[in-house]
């Protein structure tokens, strides 16, 4: 059970219980549900509000970036890093449930790093976000990226703050998740479809993914790349110098 939103809450005990209601109990119930969430996405925006204000007085663009586990988010922003730190002050802001792994890969790659431990939780939120943001040196004329937690549900939700929505779908996971997950992918403004290398090996419809996607969100830009090969990031990095001058 997600201790913030309370997804995922019931065992077989609750199951039965619930099914033992009658339809009146069943509506209170449902008010009740519907109303904690409006207070808690509520509350949420309040701090993501606070954190848009932040972004914008260091003229910062902000990116929250999205997808199920094992899409390669951490391996995307290993690479960008390489190729933009030059340029631009770069800091991540990692949220998984436990470990530092991927916030030691962002540190090795070359730019600073806050790992948040997100416990039972399935998703940042905008107040985890804001005390990541207290333990970074931002400076002005920056990069943030907020590697959400591995997640196509929760994290569609929660407002962070961010300038832009970059949802990542890999070509191992099937060109259906789109249509299955509509919500997170009606929220990008950009689509990654990544590791594009494997598309020799696996049985994927590329272009019934990249229908899928716009059938979602017909406004949303894609780029098909790889991270291994490198294929694709020429227009990543371009979109986000472009970005970087639209947003902020």
């Amino acid at each position: 059970m997600c201790i913030t939103c309370g997804c995922g809450g019931n065992d077989s005990h609750s199951l039965d219980h619930h099914h033992a209601h009658d339809e009146h109990d069943h509506h209170h119930q449902q008010n009740n549900v519907i109303n904690l969430e409006q207070e808690i996405l509520a509350e949420n925006n309040q701090f993501a509000n606070q954190n848009s204000r932040f972004f914008h007085e260091h003229n910062a663009l902000a990116l929250n970036i999205l997808s199920s586990p094992g899409s390669g988010k951490t391996t995307l922003l290993e690479e960008t890093i390489k190729r933009m730190s030059a340029n631009y002050p770069i800091y991540v802001i990692e949220g998984d449930q436990h470990t530092e792994l991927d916030a030691n890969r962002i540190r090795s790659a070359g730019a600073q790093a806050y790992q948040i431990q997100t416990g039972k939780a399935c998703h940042l939120d905008g107040h985890m976000v804001g005390h990541a943001l207290e333990h970074l040196e931002i400076k002005q004329d920056s990069f943030v990226f907020i590697e959400n937690v591995g997640n196509l549900i929760c994290p569609a939700l929660f407002d962070l703050g961010e300038h832009a929505k970059v949802v990542l779908i890999s070509i191992t996971e099937g060109e259906d998740k789109p249509l299955k997950y509509p919500d997170m992918f009606f929220g990008a403004n950009i689509v990654l479809v990544t590791k594009t290398d494997l598309l020799l090996y696996l049985k994927f419809d590329l272009q019934a993914c990249l229908d899928n996607i716009h059938k979602i969100n017909p406004k949303a830009k894609i780029i098909q790349l790889s991270s291994s090969s490198g294929a694709g990031f020429d227009e990543w990095i371009k979109w986000l110098h472009a970005a970087k001058s639209f947003l902020c």
